[in-house]
């Protein structure tokens, strides 16, 4: 739906997508699923930002071998855990750098505030089951080989994990990082525009995304450049449908090569990124996995958020789903 809440809201954080409780005492058991945004990350100031070890620098043994599996598991993920990916995707086209670069989303920023109370499922998360909803969300699990994330515990989490750990080193536990999550964006007073959005996709990014938004793959199936929509994109579920999320993100990391989030350094204006980022999210995409049945409920349940699913567009409700292919 488009936002009911405030005006502006920050990027979501950790992981690109983590959410925390809104809900106060006293208030309707509704509001267990009420959800806001974690507070920016804390400016770097002059100590910069936390560097995470170079991969020369893994370990041999059993610890290394595992933190080598779940760098290639981020990276190329249909690769090393494609039963698990229903989609197009790869854990490293929202963690960009394989998760180590600051206002990207990096990994070692979100190893330090686990486990957390998230409003998205309305219990604590470890870390396992965060991971776990990537899968169902960003990676539209639910359409895999397996049909659902992996199983808890299992050794691709496992090895996911001792990846993020040995990236975090030198961190403090319980402490937000600077350059965690995506910088935000301020909303513009004006809004944002589909229309206008269409404009600056065509010119900066359909090159890499194509027209139909459907990405770039070569011959063998690798990807070249991710869908942004269309049966091989993120699902109505992932935090990347929130039109504020995926400015923060474009802001600051696209066009890819161009924009540096390390030095929070754009080449889109704010205005562009918003426009963008809400063309890019007017489109059709996997369905919500905590659809109700029909798009009314689960837009009031769980879309009260920056977001244009439920919204009607040109006779059209937006959030009808598209089907696997």
């Amino acid at each position: 739906m488009t936002t009911r809440m405030h005006a502006a809201i920050p990027a979501a954080v950790a992981l690109g997508l983590a959410l925390t409780f809104a809900a106060g005492a006293g208030h309707a058991a509704d509001d267990l699923r009420a959800q806001k945004e974690l507070a920016p990350s804390p400016d770097a100031g002059e100590a910069g930002y936390h560097q995470a070890p170079s991969p020369d620098a893994i370990p041999d043994g059993a610890f290394g071998d595992s933190v080598r599996r779940g760098r290639e598991a981020f990276i190329h993920t249909r690769k090393n855990a494609g039963q698990y990916v229903g989609n197009g995707q790869e854990c490293a086209n929202c963690h960009v750098g394989g998760g180590t670069v600051a206002n990207s989303a990096p990994l070692w920023g979100a190893w330090p505030v686990y486990p957390k109370y998230r409003g998205k499922n309305d219990h604590v998360n470890t870390m396992d089951e965060r991971i776990r909803g990537c899968f169902t969300y960003s990676m539209n699990a639910q359409d895999s080989e397996a049909g659902h994330p992996p199983p808890p515990d299992s050794q691709v989490l496992k090895d996911m994990q001792a990846y993020m750990f040995w990236m975090a080193q030198g961190l403090t536990v319980g402490k937000a990082a600077p350059g965690r999550g995506y910088k935000a964006v301020p909303k513009p007073d004006g809004g944002y525009s589909i229309d206008r959005g269409k404009t600056v996709y065509t010119k900066e990014c359909a090159i890499c995304h194509g027209d139909d938004g459907r990405g770039r793959f070569a011959a063998d199936g690798t990807q070249i450049f991710p869908p942004l929509w269309g049966p091989k994109a993120y699902n109505w579920g992932a935090g990347m449908h929130r039109i504020n999320t995926a400015a923060a993100f474009i802001k600051y990391n696209m066009p890819l090569g161009k924009a540096n989030p390390a030095a929070a350094e754009g080449v889109l204006s704010d205005q562009e990124a918003w426009d963008v980022a809400a063309y890019i999210n007017s489109h059709e995409r996997p369905q919500d996995p905590r659809f109700e049945g029909d798009i009314a409920s689960t837009d009031r349940d769980w879309h009260n958020h920056t977001c244009l699913y439920g919204d009607e567009r040109d006779g059209h409700t937006i959030g009808t789903g598209a089907k696997a292919q």
